[in-house]
């Protein structure tokens, strides 16, 4: 898996340049990792690199260098050459424009280092966000990183302090889009933000705002839309894919998936293909009538799993030591069988369809009718967007037409409904949490309320990059790669109103258009969705003397942010006698795990 690492200093300081010397003389050497990159005050470190998937691309003037995987956006489509260099011309776009022509001409999965008119070091991570990263200071040197487990080996220090405050909004919030994390001292480095990398008083700086790009829509006729998404989604999807010789894909048995697999299979691909399906007992979770089909189309080989009836929550107890808490429910038992079949097929990868229900809008609200007013006001086609409005909503027209008078006049909460399915955390600390919201959520997300409700939440949907690393069993697993969030695809959909996503009263409506001769008609025409509730709720009562262990005598409880009556209450085994969710006590269960792992190992302790 690929990891990088860079320490950067101010070269003009004496003091910072002394530290730095002494910083690398203590790295203890691993297996597999290299400088790849020197310039004044910056060293850059990685592992796992591989050809025409994660590289080094070191900028000719020796100036600035680029980790992982580039795209031209005139080559989008992708040819299968794997070769990739940065041109001259191309070294001085980037650097005149201080990193912006990477955000506008090129995309994919990549972090760059880059120098600064003032002799500083900065760091810009991809609109997307593919690629953690993550910095910290020490001994007056700023540390970028996309993996703390390789800080703490390389430099033999502890895990830092834990951020409690970030913790109560994990439980909260369920993810952390700021850029606080969970651990003191540590920030994340936003997706398309530009940050110094030394020690500096200057602020990072946007270049990519997805609230930028939804403020400026789009709204062509609906033929023109359908055939837009298709082909962005085809070159994005056919740009990853000619990266590799193998691929496993995760085929669910729903439309993104399918879509995924219709847009991979291009003549002149020369990739294997593998599809991987996962079956559980339960009404929801077996899709594999929907997959066989999806495969059959294509004439794919489709291997069938069913998910693990013997997963215990103890093998998740020790997830890896990162600056947010790691969260199983997707899992549960997957990881192995993902390892044993990516090794079987020969693939190092596995594809998903990740984020295409927020990009696609599968949806099931009234917000079109909103954004058409806004967008539109009321014209001849205003009526029809409230009929398809009160579809998506299930309500009548008339309710519809309410609605949508009422979101398109409110002011929008950008965090509004966050906090009102937790039930395990006292309301005291949850009211708390909402005040501290500014601290937890994407900043451009603050200042998003202009925008039409139903793209607002569309942005909240998608700022926060998919996690990268498996926390669980990141040196077995084959690395994931969501081709739906590409860097084009993404600013298509932010651009294209939801009453066009929408449009019919149906979930994705233009996806299904836009796919219908590449998708099985029974996908295409599918409403149902797939889930793992009832495969989450065996696993938790399999494990309920596990969770009762770890969470009744945890630190949530004795910090206070779980209510220990409640929490006792979840963990009876009798479900009609609680009020939490399951997925609540799994992501409960899932942070009290990654506290052990820090804490045991962190440079102050809870007394």
């Amino acid at each position: 898996m690929f990891r990088y690492i860079a320490f950067g200093w101010i070269s003009t300081s004496e003091g910072q340049a002394s530290s730095a010397r002494h910083l690398e003389a203590s790295l203890q050497p691993r297996e597999g990792w290299s400088r790849v990159f020197s310039s004044q005050g910056l060293r850059v470190y990685a592992a796992g690199s591989a050809f025409g998937v994660n590289e080094v691309h070191t900028f000719p003037s020796r100036r600035g260098v680029v980790l992982g995987r580039l795209f031209r956006r005139a080559e989008v489509d992708g040819s299968g050459n794997r070769e990739f260099q940065i041109s001259d011309d191309e070294d001085d776009c980037i650097v005149r424009t201080d990193g912006r022509a990477l955000i506008d001409h090129f995309w994919g999965r990549w972090i760059a280092f880059l120098p600064s008119w003032t002799g500083e070091s900065r760091v810009l991570r991809d609109p997307g966000g593919a690629l953690p990263c993550y910095q910290l200071q020490l001994d007056g040197i700023t540390i970028t990183f996309s993996s703390l487990e390789d800080v703490l080996a390389l430099l033999g220090m502890p895990a830092p302090p834990v951020n409690w405050d970030a913790v109560m909004a994990a439980l909260v919030f369920r993810q952390l889009g700021g850029r606080e994390t969970a651990l003191a001292g540590v920030t994340q480095v936003l997706a398309g933000e530009l940050t110094p990398c030394t020690p500096s008083s200057s602020e990072p700086k946007l270049l990519w705002s997805a609230a930028n790009i939804a403020r400026k829509p789009v709204d062509p006729a609906q033929e023109v839309a359908a055939a837009m998404l298709r082909d962005t989604t085809t070159q994005c999807v056919s740009a990853w894919t000619s990266c590799h010789d193998t691929i496993l894909l995760r085929l669910s048995g729903g439309l993104d998936s399918a879509i995924l697999l219709g847009s991979m299979l291009k003549e002149h691909s020369a990739a294997r293909i593998a599809c991987l399906n996962y079956h559980s007992p339960g009404s929801d979770s077996d899709e594999r009538e929907y997959a066989r089909i999806a495969a059959a189309r294509v004439g794919c080989r489709l291997i069938e799993r069913r998910r693990d009836d013997d997963f215990h929550l103890s093998e998740v107890l020790h997830p890896a030591r990162e600056p947010v808490p790691s969260n199983h429910l997707g899992r549960l038992g997957s990881d192995r069988i993902d390892a044993q079949t990516a090794q079987a097929v020969g693939a190092r990868v596995m594809f998903t369809g990740a984020a295409g229900d927020q990009l696609f809008q599968e949806i099931r609200n009234t917000w079109p009718a909103a954004d058409y007013l806004q967008l539109r006001g009321v014209d001849r086609g205003f009526p029809q967007a409230v009929l398809d409005a009160a579809r998506l909503g299930r309500v009548s027209f008339w309710r519809a037409l309410q609605l949508a008078i009422r979101d398109r006049l409110a002011k929008h909460d950008p965090v509004s409904g966050i906090g009102q399915y937790i039930s395990l955390v006292p309301s005291a600390i949850v009211a708390e949490t909402l005040r501290q919201a500014p601290r937890f959520v994407h900043p451009e997300l603050l200042g998003a309320s202009d925008l039409p409700i139903g793209k607002l939440f569309q942005v909240r949907n998608l700022i926060c990059p998919v996690e990268y690393y498996n926390p669980y069993r990141r040196d077995t697993s084959p690395e994931a790669v969501h081709p739906l969030i590409s860097q084009p695809l993404l600013e298509l959909c932010l651009t294209l109103p939801t009453y066009l996503l929408t449009r019919g009263g149906k979930g994705r409506a233009l996806a299904r258009e836009a796919f219908a001769d590449r998708i099985p008609p029974e996908i295409a025409r599918r409403r149902s969705k797939g889930g793992i509730d009832e495969h989450a709720t065996a696993v938790l009562q399999r494990s309920l003397p596990l969770a009762r262990e770890i969470l009744l005598d945890g630190q949530l409880i004795r910090r206070g942010l779980l209510d220990r009556e409640r929490v006792e209450a979840a963990l009876t085994g009798r479900p009609s006698t609680s009020g939490a969710y399951v997925a609540e006590v799994h992501c409960c269960f899932a942070a009290e795990a990654w506290l052990s792992q820090v804490l045991g190992s962190t440079a102050a302790t809870m007394p």
